[in-house]
């Protein structure tokens, strides 16, 4: 049995961590060597949007840890350390964490990605409204730019199509104007049809 197989009867096609059967993938929990059934966790796509911290942190979404935390799978007790520790500022969450045991190896394992020292916090590509930006999205200038080394002028209301995300710089986006591949400031941005 490959281990997608092992991992999908293991979880009776739901998600490990909050129980939903919608969306689910095979995980593998980082940082690892080899993917086995004991570093790979079935997880629902929301779960991994916050992971990820493609998405707000939802605390309501998390409570089933009070429940998975207690898997004899070291994957699922190392993610679900990782966000209690995020969710920490929250009562529940907070009890959790002081019940929730793991051997050194696993905490060491949880400990390695540096996620238990950060907050709730999600860092995303957001235009002047608050709106979230994706890849591919269409955005409206929202102010007339001059573009630095060129003799082009973006005027305000252009509309930039199919924007690509700065990785390193949540305050900045890629776009094309007139053939040009720029980099725009999100603050001065909206998102179409927003």
């Amino acid at each position: 049995m490959n281990l997608n197989a092992l991992i999908e009867k293991r979880s009776g096609n739901q998600c490990e961590l909050c129980g939903s059967p919608i969306g689910i993938q095979v995980y593998e929990v980082p940082p690892q060597d080899k993917s086995n059934e004991n570093n790979s966790i079935m997880i629902c796509h929301k779960c991994l949007a916050q992971i990820e911290k493609k998405e707000d942190l939802d605390a309501n979404h998390w409570k089933k840890l009070s429940e998975t935390m207690w898997s004899e799978v070291p994957g699922i007790q190392v993610m679900a350390w990782r966000m209690l520790n995020r969710l920490r500022n929250e009562s529940w969450a907070s009890e959790n964490l002081d019940m929730l045991y793991l051997d050194d190896e696993n905490l060491a394992w949880a400990k390695a990605t540096g996620d238990h020292e950060n907050d709730a916090s999600v860092d995303l590509h957001r235009d002047a409204n608050g709106n979230i930006l994706q890849h591919g999205d269409a955005v409206i200038l929202t102010k007339s730019l001059d573009v630095k080394g060129t003799t082009l002028n973006a005027k305000m209301g252009t509309v930039v199509k199919n924007i690509r995300l700065v990785h390193d710089n949540t305050e900045q986006i890629e776009g094309k104007i007139e053939g040009q591949t720029i980099v725009i400031l999100t603050k001065f941005v909206r998102k179409q049809g927003s």
